[in-house]
C-alpha cells in the first residue's frame, strides 16, 4: 500500500484542517470550562464568549443572525430535531409531511419513524438526474401538509436542488421547509435573506472540521418542539453542555473555505468524470452533469461490482465508496441510484468519489489510471460482461 493514500471519500469524513485543529486545542486542553453567562468565574465566561463568536461565524455563513442557530452533534441530530421537532409541535394543526425519495438515511429513517406513529408521509419522485418534480411537490401539499424536506445536494449523486424554488413553494403554502444541507454548506452558497427556507441542517466534519459538531438554522418563529430534555442549553432546544472546542473548530473550518477552493474542486471533480469517459468504456455519470455539488462524481461501470472496485482501488491506496449492496448493512442496493430510474445492475456497479482540499490533479490521474486498469481486469472475469453478450 502506498505510504500517503489518496482519499476521495470526502462526503463520508473528511481529514480535519491542521488549523482547525490548533484552534480547537486551547479549549481542550487550557480552558475546559463550560460556557457560563452568570458571571461566575472567568474561564466559563471565556468559554461563553467562544462558543458564541463560533456561532456567529457559521451563521454569517448562512446570512442568518447568531440567535437563529443552534448547534447539535452532527448533521443526523439536526435532521431528526427539524422533523420530529416540527411533527410533535404541529401535531394538532396537521399530519401531513413530504420528502423526496433520494433523501439521506437522517431524513428518510427519521420520515418512516414519523409514518409508523400515524403521520402521513409523500415520497416524491424523482427524475433521471435525481430532480424532484416540483409541480408534484406543489399538487401534493394539501391543508393536512405541516413539513417539507429536500435535500439541497445529494449525497451519493450529487444532485443539486433547486431548493429557492421549493421554498417559495413552500413559503406561498404556509408549509415550513427544511433543507439538508450536510453536503453543500461551505461548498455551494445559501443565503437564507434570498432563499425562504425555515430549516437548515448542516454538519463540520464533511469540510474539513471535527466530527461530533453539527448546527441546525432555525429562522426566528419557526415552531420546534425540544427533543433533548435536560437543561436550558442552545435556546433551550438541546440540552447537554456545549461542545466548545468543537464549536470553534467548526466555525475555524468555515472561515478557511473560500470560492477559489470550491473551483479547484469542482475542476478535479471534472478531470476525473472526462478521464473516465475516455478511458473507460461503458460508464455512466450518475445525477446531472452541470447542477451537482463541487465535489460529487459517482460513476456507474457496467459489468463489474462496485464492492470489487472499492477493494481492488483500496489495495492501491486509494478510498472511495460504492453504492454496491455488499457495502450496505442492509443489503439494499442504493436507494438513491435505485430512484433515479437505475437497476441493480447499476447501483452495485456504482463508485462514488468524493474531493477535498487535500487532493490533487495528481491523484486524480493515478486514480483514472487504476481504475481503468482494474475494471479492465475485472470485466475479463465477470459473468454480468458474458450475460451482456448473450
Amino acid at each position: 500500500m502506498k505510504d500517503e493514500p489518496i482519499y476521495l471519500d470526502n462526503a463520508a469524513s473528511s481529514k480535519m484542517d491542521e488549523e482547525v485543529f490548533e484552534a480547537m486545542k486551547p479549549y481542550m486542553l487550557d480552558n475546559f470550562a463550560v460556557a457560563t453567562s452568570d458571571f461566575a468565574y472567568s474561564m466559563g465566561v471565556d468559554a461563553k464568549e467562544a462558543l458564541n463568536d463560533a456561532r456567529e461565524t457559521i451563521a454569517e455563513e448562512l446570512g442568518a443572525s447568531s440567535e437563529e442557530f443552534i448547534f447539535t452533534s452532527c448533521a443526523t441530530e439536526s435532521s431528526n430535531l427539524a422533523l420530529k421537532g416540527v411533527a410533535e409541535k404541529l401535531s394538532d394543526e396537521g399530519d401531513h409531511i413530504i420528502i423526496s425519495d433520494i433523501e439521506d438515511f437522517p431524513v428518510l429513517k427519521t420520515a418512516n419513524r414519523l409514518e409508523k406513529k400515524g403521520f402521513d408521509v409523500t415520497y416524491l419522485d424523482v427524475d433521471g438526474e435525481g430532480f424532484v418534480d416540483l409541480e408534484q411537490l406543489e399538487e401534493s401539499i394539501n391543508e393536512d401538509t405541516i413539513l417539507v424536506s429536500i435535500q439541497h445536494g445529494n449525497q451519493e449523486i450529487g444532485t443539486l436542488q433547486d431548493i429557492k424554488k421549493v421554498a417559495e413553494i413552500c413559503n406561498e403554502k404556509d408549509v415550513i421547509y427544511h433543507t439538508d444541507a450536510t453536503h453543500t454548506f461551505g461548498r455551494v452558497p445559501i443565503d437564507v435573506n434570498d432563499i425562504p427556507v425555515d430549516l437548515i441542517s448542516v454538519s463540520a466534519h464533511t469540510i474539513h472540521g471535527p466530527r461530533g459538531i453539527g448546527g441546525l438554522y432555525i429562522r426566528e418563529g419557526t415552531p420546534l418542539e425540544k427533543q433533548m430534555d435536560g437543561g436550558f442549553q442552545e435556546n433551550d432546544l438541546r440540552a447537554g453542555v456545549e461542545n466548545i472546542p468543537a464549536a470553534v473548530g467548526f466555525a475555524k473550518a468555515v472561515e478557511l473555505i473560500d470560492e477559489e477552493e470550491n473551483e479547484r474542486i469542482k475542476e478535479l471533480r471534472d478531470k476525473l468524470i472526462d478521464g473516465m469517459r475516455e478511458k473507460v468504456p461503458d460508464v455512466v455519470l450518475n445525477g446531472p452533469d452541470e447542477k451537482r455539488t463541487p465535489q460529487n462524481a459517482n460513476i456507474t461501470f457496467h459489468y463489474v461490482e462496485g464492492e470489487s472496485i472499492t477493494l481492488h482501488l483500496d489495495m492501491r491506496g486509494i478510498a472511495v465508496s460504492t453504492g454496491s449492496a455488499c457495502f450496505s448493512k442492509s443489503l439494499e442496493a442504493s436507494h438513491v441510484i435505485m430512484g433515479i430510474g437505475g437497476d441493480h445492475e447499476r447501483a452495485h456497479g456504482s463508485v462514488r468519489f468524493t474531493f477535498g482540499r487535500f487532493n490533487t490533479e495528481d491523484q486524480v490521474e493515478e486514480v483514472v489510471n487504476a481504475t481503468s486498469e482494474i475494471i479492465g481486469k475485472l470485466r475479463d472475469i465477470s459473468p454480468l460482461g458474458e450475460e451482456e453478450e448473450e
